[in-house]
């Protein structure tokens, strides 16, 4: 055969096969941005009953020979009991002999960041909640000044809520921001021409979440804490919720189980299919929600 062109690489497109690379565009695991700031408490199968002070003791200033003043603090139990979450990922006995992509060893932070998403969802908005309480109801709402996207006095909104949690007796510690608000923070100053985002130094925590300092308050930044629509972030104090969990996200593996499959009970075994499940369990309490400020803006 008469030689018309060099013999390039592209004429052995079918012979030869890529190289395959790790899944270097997955993006980080999102961790749940409320499990940052609030505190854990032990939780038990039964659940988990905490002290709650409803009412201090008092002193007064006493008269020579006067009567000295009596009170008596009070207490009350509140109850955080763990609800379940679940996750079926179903793939093909050949998928996983194959793993092409990495697709399987992708499975697992990607339930992890199933669970944060719903979890925050659940804790901030009350969507599809399991849980009696959630931040958005009995907290103030805070109108940003600006219309999304373009907010613009950031620093005198955040210390018109701080005002307004220390007039209500409040003892506000941290914030919680959605990342949609980040390019508003990188734009704008304090009074004192500082960056209003003061970044923390390196910590061991989620690439996906970001930390650092607001008016000098501890500060985290991460994905879905807006969620669809709902406030941009939140201020206050979160000794005033509390979450727990029952051990660690668990897993199983099936080949012989049934599970739903586009409405219609399907056979593992029958079909060559494997199940992999995951669940775990959570509990969650907001003791005050007046406590809190939520920041939202029109859109």
């Amino acid at each position: 055969m008469a030689i018309t062109a060099a013999t390039k690489l592209s004429d052995f497109s079918g012979f030869l096969n890529r190289e395959q690379s790790e899944a270097i565009f997955s993006k980080a695991a999102q961790q749940s941005v409320v499990q940052q700031l609030a505190r854990r408490v032990p939780l038990g199968i039964a659940g988990q009953a905490i002290p709650v002070v409803t009412g201090k003791v008092q002193a007064g200033w006493v008269a020579e020979g006067a009567q000295k003043p009596a009170s008596s603090g009070s207490m009350a139990l509140k109850t955080i009991d763990p609800k379940k979450i679940a996750a079926i990922a179903v793939v093909s006995k050949e998928v996983v002999r194959a793993n092409p992509g990495g697709y399987m060893d992708e499975i697992r932070p990607q339930i992890a960041e199933a669970f944060a998403t719903s979890f925050d969802s659940a804790a901030f908005h009350g969507t599809s909640s399991p849980f009696a309480t959630n931040l958005d109801t009995g907290s103030t709402a805070q109108e940003l000044t600006g219309t999304t996207p373009a907010v613009t006095a950031l620093y005198d909104d955040f210390n018109t809520a701080l005002r307004t949690l220390l007039n209500a007796g409040k003892d506000p510690n941290g914030f919680a921001f959605d990342r949609k608000l980040e390019p508003e923070f990188n734009a704008q100053k304090d009074s004192s021409g500082r960056p209003l985002w003061t970044e923390s130094p390196f910590t061991e925590r989620a690439p996906a979440i970001r930390q650092g300092r607001v008016l000098g308050y501890d500060a985290f930044m991460g994905t879905g804490v807006k969620g669809a629509a709902a406030p941009f972030g939140y201020f206050g104090d979160w000794t005033q919720v509390a979450w727990g969990a029952i051990g660690e996200i668990s897993y199983s593996v099936s080949t012989e189980a049934t599970v739903t499959i586009n409405g219609v009970l399907t056979s593992l075994w029958e079909n060559n299919l494997v199940a992999i499940l995951a669940e775990a369990e959570y509990g969650f309490l907001v003791n005050d929600p007046a406590a809190f400020v939520r920041f939202i803006n029109a859109v």
